[in-house]
């Protein structure tokens, strides 16, 4: 994900009508930096919701990460080619909407990927190109439909088969303490994941939160633009900075799961506007292994969706993306 917050210093909230102090929590929580920037003028109000805050992510990680062998989805995953693995309704709940992804996206977006993610392993050592017929293997282990399910429990009957929900996981708990920040009657917030966001009202004495969009040809240094968010996701997905390069040619870490490889069409980075950072996040994927043509016709048909695509010879948008686009 690769959009890029701006500094939105604090000001008086003009729309509240009272001088509503800025405050920011940071913290390191779902392998990424965790930030929330949100005006409250009450202290203890504030501790109270960044305590719950920092509470729930930390019970979500436990539950939900690949990378914590005692974790729920680690069990699964574990138990892949053998028995059933009980689950609880939330679990169900993730179950479901990892099906409705799936089809969303016409099946771009697999939780049953992680195969062919360990196959292309950019963070090796000494990473590498995979032999075709390793690719052909993992490809028979990936593919939603071959995941078994039944009231209150789930199974992966290959070995090999696993589960990830990196796809959306960390998109899902953004939007989830955007929520907390509205019950705990926080109006203006911006809840920031590794540059995964959920806008709720504006920064305060601001029409919007604003966001730079980061330059894939410049990355870390300049943006292409930027957007003011107000009561929205957003997120973007590009493989400039995650991937390696072999024998002259770049390798992303984005990897169709049509085809078992990294994506090549072109796509440098697509930045998603939409009601949730969840649809955000899972569309800006999904359009990015698309390619341009096929994935601005995927977010024109979802009501609310504005996308930007950045190629490597021209940059694409829908139509109502200038709304959001700030003038320089």
């Amino acid at each position: 994900m690769c959009a890029l917050v701006q500094s939105n210093t604090a000001h008086p909230a003009a729309s509240t009508g009272a001088n509503v102090p800025l405050r920011v929590l940071r913290w390191h929580a779902l392998g990424t930096q965790c930030e929330v920037q949100y005006a409250c003028a009450d202290s203890g109000h504030a501790r109270a919701f960044e305590n719950e805050a920092t509470g729930w992510v930390a019970a979500f990680e436990a539950k939900y990460s690949r990378f914590r062998p005692d974790s729920l989805i680690s069990r699964i995953n574990a138990a892949a080619g053998g028995d059933w693995v009980p689950v609880d309704p939330e679990m169900d709940a993730f179950l479901d909407l990892s099906g409705s992804l799936h089809q969303l996206t016409g099946g771009v977006l697999d939780v049953t990927a992680l195969p062919l993610m360990r196959l292309w392993d950019y963070k090796a050592a000494t990473p590498r190109i995979p032999a075709p017929q390793e690719v052909a293997a993992a490809l028979r282990l990936v593919g939603w439909s071959k995941v078994q399910r039944a009231p209150g429990r789930v199974r992966l009957p290959l070995p090999g088969m696993a589960l990830d929900f990196g796809g959306w996981g960390k998109e899902y708990a953004v939007d989830m303490i955007a929520q907390l920040a509205r019950r705990h009657g926080i109006e203006q917030a911006l809840v920031d994941f590794g540059h995964d966001l959920c806008a709720v009202g504006a920064a305060p004495g601001k029409p919007g939160w604003h966001i730079g969009l980061e330059d894939p040809a410049q990355p870390g240094v300049a943006c292409w633009g930027s957007i003011a968010a107000r009561d929205c996701g957003v997120a973007s997905s590009g493989d400039y900075i995650r991937g390696f390069t072999q024998d002259g040619r770049r390798y992303g870490h984005i990897i169709d799961p049509r085809n078992g490889r990294p994506v090549a069409n072109g796509c440098r980075q697509v930045t998603v506007v939409a009601r949730t950072c969840v649809q955000a996040g899972v569309l800006s994927t999904a359009v990015f292994i698309l390619g341009p043509v096929t994935g601005l016709r995927l977010v024109e048909e979802i009501m609310g969706v504005e996308a930007a695509i950045v190629a490597d010879t021209a940059r694409h948008q829908t139509k109502g993306f200038n709304r959001y686009v700030v003038a320089h």
